[in-house]
Order: structure tokens, then sequence, then C-alpha cells
């Protein structure tokens, strides 16, 4: 994973365009919604790593709603809510609720791409997790597999000696016959 993708969510069209810029200049992909139900739609339609959103919003979807409707859709996406009304009693509910993060108005470009990148780190953690669990998975199965059938290679060979010992312990024939079904017994 080298780029995040993000939706910017925010009734501003001033704050989407500077969001938009500055985020596409450092290599991010980038779409917006200018509400939250917008954002919502968007959310319910294709995946995105980050979603940055606006607390306030007019429409009757906010930013706190934004942040859980989107951890119901896709737990892995991280929600990112910014204010320009901040208070602590805000910022702990957002985490409350599964915010990763929460960020004061006028934005800190230099902030934000410091816990965007921390966001990326993560997930970049979680992908190589998910892919060492799945390698151990495959590598388990089939290491399971492997001792099943050299298992049942052991139990044929015991069969075939058994008999060959059988075979040459006769003592009813000739000890050259004895051979000769010893022999056979061998596939």
């Amino acid at each position: 994973m080298t780029s995040l993708k993000i939706l910017v969510v925010d009734d501003d069209p001033v704050t989407r365009a500077l969001l938009t810029k500055r985020l596409s200049r450092e290599a991010y992909t980038v779409d917006i919604a200018e509400n939250g139900q917008a954002a919502v739609d968007k959310i319910a339609g294709q995946y995105f790593d980050v979603v940055l959103t606006d607390m306030i919003m007019p429409g009757g979807v906010d930013g706190i709603a934004v942040l859980e409707k989107t951890k119901r859709i896709s737990i892995k996406t991280e929600v990112v809510l910014i204010t320009a009304h901040a208070s602590v009693d805000n910022a702990i509910d957002a985490m409350k609720k599964g915010a990763t993060d929460y960020l004061q108005k006028p934005i800190n470009f230099d902030e934000l791409f410091l816990r965007l990148e921390k966001i990326r780190n993560l997930k970049m953690l979680v992908k190589n997790a998910d892919d060492l669990r799945e390698a151990m998975d495959v590598t388990e199965s089939t290491s399971a597999e492997t001792i099943q059938n050299l298992e049942i290679v052991v139990a044929d060979l015991n069969e075939q000696i058994s008999n060959i010992k059988t075979a040459l312990l006769r003592k009813d024939r000739d000890p050259k016959d004895c051979i000769r079904l010893a022999l056979n017994q061998i596939p």
C-alpha cells in the first residue's frame, strides 16, 4: 500500500478544494463529498482508507453520523473528524464511536500529514500481518496434507514388511519358495 484513498467531506467548497489540492500534491488519492449524506452514499459504494469529515454540517448527517455510518459499513476505514468547535467532550465522544483522530480548524497540514502517515503505516502492518497469517494457514494446510500422505506411505510399507516377514518365516515351504513369495510382496 503506497497511497491512501481519502474521502474529504465538508460543506465548505473552499475547505474541500484546499484539502483536495494539498492531499493530491502529497500523492494521496482524493474524492470529495459536499455533505454527510453524499459521503455515506459514496462510502456505501466504494472503499476508502480514510474519511476526513467536518464535524458540523447541515442536512441532518453531521460528522458524528458520518463516523457511525462509516464504521457500520467498513470497520477498516479510518475516520478523522475536523472541526472549528473543538472540545474535550466532543473529542472523547468521537473516539468512543471509533474516530481515529480529531483535528481543529484551521488545519495544520504538517499535523494532518503526520497523522495520515501513521494511519498508512498501521494499515501496512495490518496487511503484512494478514499476509503472514494467510501464508501460515497455507503452510499449515500443506504440511498437514504432506504428513497425512507420509503416514499412508509408512502404513503401506509396514504392511509390505510384515507380509515379507511372514513369507520368509514360513516353515511349511522350501526357503527358496519363501524368498520368491517375499519378492512377490514387493510392488
